[in-house]
């Protein structure tokens, strides 16, 4: 009989396995849900697969009468701008600034203890001094999450202008290339892998953030339905919502990982 770590799963079969842990949840869920209506018809913490139906049903199809729209797809399109919009600015900030204080000396002197100590500060600590200077709208929420992620982007950015051979430097410099030449040319297409990987790494962050602001101040958001229906226990829009979220945070991931295989030279310096 081989031994256990040679035996690799079919393509097929990983997708079962995979699939297996998700079936169980669910089918223990239902056992439970139906051993606590079995005493009290009226249990609220636990609600039967038809109660989601309903209540997700209602969310995603019906009109609502004071707002004119599809709460639902209102409250996912909300959030996810805000995502987007957060993460853009992060992405394109810790791009820029983690280039050039990682590859010019003076720049990573002065800037990179200050890089360090604000990437320590815990951002929902902050967000009442933020929602004071950028008011309530959507401007304090882009700003909590660029705030969240931005200094860990720029690090990780400046690790990896960091890691780059000095030969190649050398070389660069030999053939008479200006600093903006080495940046475009050497350093900008080497750290573009991990820029996406540090996305990818701080999507959990950002979505917390988003969350986090729409449940203090928002009109539409998945975060703000949530703690919205909190009040009334309505487990039938809570839980939904959670494996909603969950599945838009993996779906992200999944494209950023297909970004992240499709740049060519990735795969070229994985190898080598």
């Amino acid at each position: 009989m081989g031994r256990a770590v040679n035996r690799l799963p079919s393509r097929r079969a990983k997708i079962l396995l995979g699939a297996l842990p998700f079936i169980a949840v669910i089918a223990a869920y239902a056992i439970a849900s139906d051993a606590r209506h079995a005493v009290d018809a009226g249990d609220k913490l636990m609600p039967g697969l038809e109660a989601f139906r309903a209540a997700m049903s209602r969310l995603i199809f019906d009109i609502d009468r004071m707002t004119g729209q599809r709460l639902f797809w209102a409250d996912t399109a909300a959030s996810l701008s805000r995502l987007a919009i957060g993460l853009g600015i992060s992405a394109v900030v810790g791009l820029v600034v983690g280039i050039f204080v990682g590859f010019i000396p003076y720049l990573r002197a002065t800037f990179e203890p200050f890089f360090a100590a604000l990437s320590l500060v815990p951002p929902l600590a902050v967000l009442p001094i933020l929602f004071i200077i950028f008011g309530l709208g959507e401007l304090s929420k882009a700003v909590l999450i660029v705030f969240g992620i931005a200094p860990f982007i720029i690090r990780d950015v400046m690790l990896r202008v960091a890691e780059i051979p000095r030969e190649q430097i050398v070389k660069a410099q030999t053939l008479g290339a200006s600093t903006w030449q080495m940046i475009l040319g050497v350093v900008l297409p080497q750290v573009l892998p991990r820029l996406v990987s540090s996305v990818r790494l701080s999507l959990g962050a950002a979505w917390l953030f988003v969350i986090a602001a729409e449940a203090i101040t928002a009109e539409a958001g998945l975060g703000y339905r949530i703690f919205l229906v909190r009040r009334y226990l309505a487990m039938d829009v809570i839980l939904p919502y959670v494996v909603w979220i969950t599945f838009l945070a993996f779906a992200m991931d999944y494209a950023l990982r297909l970004i992240h295989d499709a740049i060519p030279w990735t795969r070229f310096r994985e190898g080598s």
